[in-house]
């Protein structure tokens, strides 16, 4: 299984791929919507794994621009912004699960096993 991590602090995607790898999930990484539609050109993540302030644009705005190329993927929002305001525009978009930051080990751990990844 693969996943794209679209965050642009790098201690997030180390934080997150490190967890993602000891569940034999592949970890691929960007720093921005920008590259994120190039990786996304070329690979077909399970699942994704996005950060909303981004620094060319809000993630909850590019979910559409997801689902609409990978509709079988699942769409993680990952945010220190965690407001009623942006949890139901992240789910009208598309969102499949919305994920505060700072994040646990077991938070993600959780949220893996709601989707059936184990």
């Amino acid at each position: 299984m693969k996943a794209l991590i679209i965050d642009d602090e790098q201690d997030i995607c180390f934080l997150l791929g490190s967890i993602l790898r000891s569940k034999n999930i592949l970890p691929n990484y960007v720093n921005s919507i920008t590259e994120a539609k190039l990786a996304l050109a070329n690979q077909k993540p399970e699942l994704i794994f996005l950060d909303n302030h981004l620094p060319d644009g809000m993630g909850v705005d590019f979910i559409t621009y997801i689902k609409k190329h990978h509709p079988e993927a699942k769409v993680l929002m990952i945010t220190a912004y965690d407001t009623p305001s942006d949890r139901s525009k992240a789910f009208f978009e598309g969102a499949d699960y919305f994920i505060s930051k700072p994040f646990s080990r077991e938070l993600i751990y959780q949220t893996l096993k709601s989707i059936a990844i184990n």
